[in-house]
């Protein structure tokens, strides 16, 4: 069985400041984050800035810069910039960071969704800043990746020599990827991401989740990475059920901003951690960045 590539997201466009005390927000503790991850076994690290002032997100060139700097002075870690940024940025906002930087890998968004927050605002009552309870309480928020949004990234990225992985939020997204596969626009191997547990895509129940590898099966064949991204308290077991069954994993605190039932995780390695421990349980070694490189047929971080 192969090695197991994880990647971890210290933050991103979810969560928001007040929700957790240990959601990084400056670029140095996204840097410090991403590097803490990386030193836990993270072969890649899935990066979103935000404003350094009050935590929204943004997809500010010069804050990539500052963090990128930082990790890979320390760090051979996979690099994945999202092009997803929020859902409430255009797509010439959400791409620009990708086009100016031209990482090695790049998150992709395969379809439109509705796109769910407001829930969380159940959970969490003080909020620190107005922008937080406006993003979290939109129940209008359509996240928009049209067949034009997403032709439009793949050429432009993808001309630069970037690869993707593609996130996948419902069988529909497959399905998508699977038309772009034939138009030539994309080419294997893919590094597809299950995302399951978002209100507006698909469950984190094991059954979704098989629901999804089988369907990537019958559309890819045995040309593709399969990982498993698990929002919320779905992060650890969704996982494990990935790793159980030969796949990859994603964790951190975009995702999921708990260390098991009420309890805080303190940073992103904690769940990298646990990921780890569950690997080692199923006699699986994690991926190094350079394992993943050549897996995912990725062009390496001195290119």
């Amino acid at each position: 069985m192969a090695t197991a590539i994880v990647t971890c997201a210290p933050t991103g466009a979810i969560h928001t400041p007040s929700m957790s005390p240990y959601l990084p927000v400056t670029p140095d503790e996204i840097a410090h984050a991403a590097l803490a991850a990386a030193e836990a076994g993270a072969a890649i690290v899935h990066l979103h800035v935000r404003d350094p002032h009050d935590g929204h997100p943004v997809q500010d060139v010069g804050l990539f810069k500052e963090l990128l700097s930082a990790i890979t002075q320390s760090s051979d870690v996979v690099i994945n910039l999202t092009t997803g940024g929020s859902p409430h940025m255009t797509v010439d906002e959400r791409v620009r960071p990708a086009v100016e930087l031209a990482p090695e890998l790049a998150s992709l968004n395969m379809g439109t969704m509705n796109f769910g927050l407001f829930p969380m605002l159940g959970r969490f009552t003080d909020l620190e800043h107005d922008w937080e309870r406006a993003h979290l309480g939109n129940k209008d928020l359509v996240f928009k990746n049209t067949f034009a949004d997403i032709e439009r990234i793949l050429k432009t990225c993808g001309d630069q020599g970037t690869r993707f992985e593609f996130e996948c939020y419902d069988t529909s997204h497959l399905y998508n990827l699977a038309h772009f596969l034939d138009r030539g626009l994309v080419q294997a191997p893919l590094f597809i991401q299950t995302v399951g547990g978002l209100l507006g895509g698909i469950g984190a129940d094991p059954e979704d989740l098989m629901h999804m590898r089988r369907t990537a099966m019958r559309l890819f064949g045995d040309d593709w990475e399969w990982s498993v991204l698990g929002a919320g308290a779905a992060q650890i077991r969704t996982a494990a059920v990935a790793l159980a069954m030969g796949g990859n994993a994603r964790v951190g605190l975009e995702d999921s901003l708990w260390d098991g039932p009420g309890t805080l995780a303190r940073s992103s390695s904690d769940q990298v951690n646990r990921v780890t421990m569950i690997a080692q349980a199923l006699h699986r070694e994690l991926a190094t960045p350079a394992e993943a490189r050549q897996r995912l047929h990725l062009r390496g971080s001195s290119s």
